[in-house]
């Protein structure tokens, strides 16, 4: 129950680090392609806190050096395409609906939240189970 508990937390402070990075990328950038420019930056910001965190507080993951962790970042990041799919899906989906903020980041943290609940399987299952081994 604790892991669970730690793993929400970590997911809640990743969700909102990349909703805050994609506010402040449309506050500045209000151009053509503005809205997936800044879902990209969310995304990647997100990926790589996420990463730090899971890998510490959730598999007390510790590489044998870089390049040992950067094939598992790239695990770690292939785990998660499917799972940006469902994410960017809600985002633009809610966006598409509601036609403002409120309700694209509704959508991002609703599929954030699909996301990172699926996420948590293939990691354990397929990244850091095949990183320890």
């Amino acid at each position: 129950m604790k892991l669970a508990r730690t793993y929400l937390l970590l997911a809640a402070i990743a969700t909102l680090f990349n909703i805050a990075l994609q506010d402040l990328c449309v506050r500045v950038y209000a151009g053509p392609y503005s809205l997936l420019l800044a879902a990209c930056c969310g995304t990647g910001a997100g990926l790589v806190l996420k990463y730090l965190l899971d890998k510490r507080y959730i598999f007390q993951f510790r590489a044998d050096s870089l390049g040992h962790d950067g094939r598992v970042f790239l695990l770690y990041t292939a785990a998660g395409l499917a799972t940006t799919a469902i994410f960017w899906a809600c985002e633009f989906g809610f966006d598409h609906l509601f036609g403002n903020r409120a309700g694209r980041y509704a959508g991002a943290v609703l599929g954030l939240g699909i996301g990172y609940l699926c996420k948590y399987q293939l990691d354990r299952r397929f990244v850091f189970r095949a990183a320890a081994a």
